[in-house]
Protein backbone atom coordinates (compact mmCIF):
# COMPACT_ATOMS: atom_id res chain seq x y z
CA UNK A 1 0.00 0.00 0.00
CA UNK A 2 0.85 3.67 -0.82
CA UNK A 3 2.25 5.20 2.34
CA UNK A 4 -0.21 7.22 4.08
CA UNK A 5 0.47 11.21 3.69
CA UNK A 6 1.65 12.92 7.38
CA UNK A 7 -1.33 13.26 9.45
CA UNK A 8 0.50 15.74 12.38
CA UNK A 9 -1.97 18.55 13.21
CA UNK A 10 0.90 21.18 11.84
CA UNK A 11 0.68 19.85 8.61
CA UNK A 12 -3.25 20.00 8.31
CA UNK A 13 -4.05 22.75 10.17
CA UNK A 14 -7.52 21.45 11.42
CA UNK A 15 -6.90 18.70 14.28
CA UNK A 16 -10.37 16.78 14.18
CA UNK A 17 -13.56 16.78 11.98
CA UNK A 18 -15.91 19.07 12.87
CA UNK A 19 -19.42 17.76 11.58
CA UNK A 20 -21.93 20.06 11.38
CA UNK A 21 -25.29 19.33 9.58
CA UNK A 22 -25.78 20.54 6.10
CA UNK A 23 -28.45 22.25 4.67
CA UNK A 24 -28.84 19.92 1.57
CA UNK A 25 -29.33 16.94 3.88
CA UNK A 26 -32.41 18.25 5.37
CA UNK A 27 -35.71 16.50 3.94
CA UNK A 28 -37.51 19.27 4.55
CA UNK A 29 -35.58 21.66 2.22
CA UNK A 30 -37.43 23.96 0.41
CA UNK A 31 -37.02 22.26 -3.49
CA UNK A 32 -36.10 25.67 -5.22
CA UNK A 33 -33.04 26.33 -2.30
CA UNK A 34 -32.51 22.47 -3.47
CA UNK A 35 -32.48 22.92 -7.09
CA UNK A 36 -30.14 25.87 -6.77
CA UNK A 37 -28.28 24.14 -4.91
CA UNK A 38 -27.77 20.87 -7.45
CA UNK A 39 -26.86 23.74 -9.73
CA UNK A 40 -24.38 25.63 -7.75
CA UNK A 41 -22.55 22.24 -6.90
CA UNK A 42 -22.39 21.25 -10.34
CA UNK A 43 -20.33 24.48 -10.81
CA UNK A 44 -18.27 23.85 -8.23
CA UNK A 45 -17.87 19.72 -9.47
CA UNK A 46 -17.03 21.12 -12.78
CA UNK A 47 -14.39 23.90 -11.76
CA UNK A 48 -12.77 21.11 -9.47
CA UNK A 49 -12.63 18.50 -12.14
CA UNK A 50 -14.13 15.61 -10.17
CA UNK A 51 -15.43 13.84 -12.49
CA UNK A 52 -11.42 14.28 -14.37
CA UNK A 53 -9.99 12.97 -10.67
CA UNK A 54 -11.81 9.42 -11.42
CA UNK A 55 -11.84 9.33 -15.11
CA UNK A 56 -8.20 8.27 -14.95
CA UNK A 57 -8.47 4.77 -13.30
CA UNK A 58 -12.12 4.10 -15.27
CA UNK A 59 -10.61 4.79 -18.68
CA UNK A 60 -7.17 2.60 -17.84
CA UNK A 61 -9.74 -0.12 -16.97
CA UNK A 62 -11.60 0.70 -19.87
CA UNK A 63 -8.86 -0.35 -22.24
CA UNK A 64 -7.37 -3.47 -19.81
CA UNK A 65 -10.99 -4.49 -21.02
CA UNK A 66 -10.72 -3.87 -24.51
CA UNK A 67 -14.17 -3.52 -26.19
CA UNK A 68 -16.09 -4.46 -22.84
CA UNK A 69 -18.76 -2.22 -21.46
CA UNK A 70 -18.55 -0.84 -18.13
CA UNK A 71 -20.94 -1.35 -15.46
CA UNK A 72 -20.29 1.84 -13.01
CA UNK A 73 -22.51 2.27 -9.79
CA UNK A 74 -22.25 5.92 -8.74
CA UNK A 75 -22.98 6.64 -5.42
CA UNK A 76 -24.97 9.38 -3.64
CA UNK A 77 -25.02 10.83 -7.30
CA UNK A 78 -26.80 13.66 -6.30
CA UNK A 79 -27.50 15.92 -9.08
CA UNK A 80 -25.42 13.98 -11.58
CA UNK A 81 -23.17 15.74 -13.28
CA UNK A 82 -20.28 13.87 -12.48
CA UNK A 83 -21.72 10.88 -14.02
CA UNK A 84 -23.03 12.85 -16.95
CA UNK A 85 -19.22 14.12 -17.63
CA UNK A 86 -17.66 10.72 -17.16
CA UNK A 87 -20.58 9.13 -19.95
CA UNK A 88 -19.73 12.23 -22.01
CA UNK A 89 -15.81 11.63 -21.80
CA UNK A 90 -16.37 7.79 -22.67
CA UNK A 91 -18.50 8.29 -25.78
CA UNK A 92 -15.56 11.25 -26.72
CA UNK A 93 -12.81 8.22 -26.19
CA UNK A 94 -15.30 5.48 -28.06
CA UNK A 95 -15.68 3.74 -25.06
CA UNK A 96 -19.03 2.08 -23.72
CA UNK A 97 -19.88 3.10 -19.77
CA UNK A 98 -22.79 1.76 -18.09
CA UNK A 99 -23.60 3.96 -15.20
CA UNK A 100 -26.40 3.72 -12.65
CA UNK A 101 -26.78 6.85 -10.04
CA UNK A 102 -27.93 6.18 -6.33
CA UNK A 103 -29.34 9.06 -4.21
CA UNK A 104 -31.50 9.32 -1.55
CA UNK A 105 -32.81 13.11 -2.49
CA UNK A 106 -35.85 11.87 -5.36
CA UNK A 107 -35.07 15.90 -5.65
CA UNK A 108 -31.75 15.42 -6.76
CA UNK A 109 -32.82 12.13 -8.94
CA UNK A 110 -35.44 13.53 -10.78
CA UNK A 111 -32.79 16.98 -11.39
CA UNK A 112 -30.36 14.10 -12.59
CA UNK A 113 -32.69 12.68 -14.71
CA UNK A 114 -33.26 15.66 -16.49
CA UNK A 115 -30.25 16.90 -16.99
CA UNK A 116 -28.92 13.20 -18.36
CA UNK A 117 -32.42 13.24 -21.08
CA UNK A 118 -30.09 13.19 -24.23
CA UNK A 119 -27.84 10.30 -22.98
CA UNK A 120 -30.47 8.08 -23.66
CA UNK A 121 -30.07 4.46 -21.42
CA UNK A 122 -26.13 4.76 -20.79
CA UNK A 123 -27.01 7.15 -17.78
CA UNK A 124 -30.03 6.47 -15.45
CA UNK A 125 -30.84 7.43 -11.37
CA UNK A 126 -32.11 6.37 -9.24
CA UNK A 127 -33.79 7.12 -5.67
CA UNK A 128 -32.45 4.82 -3.34
CA UNK A 129 -30.68 4.48 0.25
CA UNK A 130 -27.61 3.14 0.08
CA UNK A 131 -27.29 1.97 3.28
CA UNK A 132 -30.63 0.84 3.78
CA UNK A 133 -31.66 -0.59 0.13
CA UNK A 134 -29.80 -3.11 -2.20
CA UNK A 135 -27.71 -2.79 -5.03
CA UNK A 136 -28.46 -3.88 -8.41
CA UNK A 137 -24.89 -5.50 -9.54
CA UNK A 138 -22.84 -6.97 -10.51
CA UNK A 139 -20.79 -3.64 -11.25
CA UNK A 140 -17.25 -3.22 -12.77
CA UNK A 141 -17.08 -0.25 -11.04
CA UNK A 142 -18.29 1.10 -7.80
CA UNK A 143 -17.70 4.93 -7.07
CA UNK A 144 -18.96 7.83 -5.21
CA UNK A 145 -17.63 11.80 -4.86
CA UNK A 146 -17.52 13.78 -2.07
CA UNK A 147 -19.88 11.24 0.35
CA UNK A 148 -17.17 9.99 2.41
CA UNK A 149 -17.05 13.02 4.52
CA UNK A 150 -21.30 13.07 5.82
CA UNK A 151 -20.65 9.70 7.33
CA UNK A 152 -19.30 9.06 10.50
CA UNK A 153 -16.02 6.55 10.45
CA UNK A 154 -18.38 3.31 10.89
CA UNK A 155 -20.54 4.30 8.51
CA UNK A 156 -17.49 5.28 6.25
CA UNK A 157 -15.85 1.87 7.36
CA UNK A 158 -19.35 -0.12 6.09
CA UNK A 159 -19.70 2.08 3.04
CA UNK A 160 -16.45 1.08 1.80
CA UNK A 161 -16.60 -2.99 2.29
CA UNK A 162 -19.69 -2.68 0.60
CA UNK A 163 -18.23 -0.79 -2.29
CA UNK A 164 -15.14 -3.56 -2.34
CA UNK A 165 -18.03 -6.47 -2.32
CA UNK A 166 -20.03 -4.89 -4.92
CA UNK A 167 -16.82 -4.21 -7.35
CA UNK A 168 -15.50 -6.86 -9.89
CA UNK A 169 -12.79 -4.13 -10.89
CA UNK A 170 -12.26 -1.15 -8.95
CA UNK A 171 -13.48 1.13 -5.90
CA UNK A 172 -12.97 4.80 -7.02
CA UNK A 173 -13.55 7.83 -3.83
CA UNK A 174 -12.85 11.46 -4.83
CA UNK A 175 -13.41 13.37 -1.89
CA UNK A 176 -12.22 16.54 -0.18
CA UNK A 177 -9.24 16.40 2.51
CA UNK A 178 -9.24 18.74 5.44
CA UNK A 179 -6.79 21.46 5.79
CA UNK A 180 -7.10 25.00 7.22
CA UNK A 181 -6.11 26.44 3.56
CA UNK A 182 -8.73 24.10 2.12
CA UNK A 183 -11.60 25.26 4.05
CA UNK A 184 -10.26 29.45 3.56
CA UNK A 185 -10.70 28.80 -0.29
CA UNK A 186 -13.84 27.24 -0.06
CA UNK A 187 -15.05 29.82 1.59
CA UNK A 188 -13.71 32.23 -0.92
CA UNK A 189 -14.63 29.30 -3.94
CA UNK A 190 -18.47 28.93 -2.64
CA UNK A 191 -19.14 32.34 -2.90
CA UNK A 192 -17.14 32.86 -6.31
CA UNK A 193 -18.58 30.05 -8.11
CA UNK A 194 -22.08 29.86 -6.97
CA UNK A 195 -25.36 32.57 -5.42
CA UNK A 196 -26.47 29.39 -4.23
CA UNK A 197 -26.79 30.11 -0.23
CA UNK A 198 -26.84 26.81 0.46
CA UNK A 199 -23.67 25.73 -0.96
CA UNK A 200 -22.24 28.55 0.73
CA UNK A 201 -22.28 27.57 4.21
CA UNK A 202 -22.47 23.86 3.30
CA UNK A 203 -18.72 24.03 1.25
CA UNK A 204 -17.12 25.04 3.99
CA UNK A 205 -18.55 22.77 6.88
CA UNK A 206 -17.51 20.22 4.44
CA UNK A 207 -14.07 20.69 4.32
CA UNK A 208 -14.00 21.01 8.29
CA UNK A 209 -16.31 17.25 7.93
CA UNK A 210 -13.60 15.93 5.69
CA UNK A 211 -11.00 12.99 6.03
CA UNK A 212 -7.40 13.41 5.81
CA UNK A 213 -5.90 11.29 3.01
CA UNK A 214 -4.00 8.89 5.41
CA UNK A 215 -7.67 8.96 8.24
CA UNK A 216 -9.10 7.85 4.49
CA UNK A 217 -6.60 5.22 4.02
CA UNK A 218 -6.91 3.84 7.73
CA UNK A 219 -11.01 3.64 7.05
CA UNK A 220 -9.75 1.80 3.94
CA UNK A 221 -7.56 -0.82 5.97
CA UNK A 222 -10.22 -1.47 8.30
CA UNK A 223 -12.83 -2.07 5.41
CA UNK A 224 -10.84 -4.75 4.07
CA UNK A 225 -9.67 -2.81 1.42
CA UNK A 226 -5.40 -4.17 1.26
CA UNK A 227 -3.72 -2.75 -1.31
CA UNK A 228 -5.70 0.47 -1.82
CA UNK A 229 -4.28 3.62 -2.98
CA UNK A 230 -4.82 7.18 -1.45
CA UNK A 231 -3.06 10.05 -3.34
CA UNK A 232 -3.85 14.19 -2.92
CA UNK A 233 -5.49 15.62 -5.95
CA UNK A 234 -6.30 19.32 -7.04
CA UNK A 235 -7.86 21.37 -5.35
CA UNK A 236 -7.83 20.06 -1.81
CA UNK A 237 -8.69 16.38 -2.47
CA UNK A 238 -8.35 12.76 -2.49
CA UNK A 239 -8.59 9.58 -4.72
CA UNK A 240 -8.88 6.33 -3.15
CA UNK A 241 -8.25 3.49 -5.39
CA UNK A 242 -8.97 -0.43 -5.19
CA UNK A 243 -8.80 -2.86 -7.20
CA UNK A 244 -9.64 -6.79 -6.20
CA UNK A 245 -6.81 -9.13 -6.17
CA UNK A 246 -8.68 -11.98 -8.09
Amino acid sequence: MNQPPNCHVAHCGLAQRNMQPEIMDQPDLDRSRHLAALGGLAHVNWFSRSAGIVWGPIRRLAHRMHSQTLRVLDLASGGGDVAIALARRARRHGLELEIVGYDLSPTAVEYARSRAADLGHGVRFEARDVFAQSWDGPFDVVMCSLFLHHLEEERAVDLLARMAQAARHLVAVNDLSRSRLGYLVAQVACRTITRSDVVRVDGPRSVAAAFRPCEAARLARRAGLQGARVRRTWPFRFLLTWEPTS
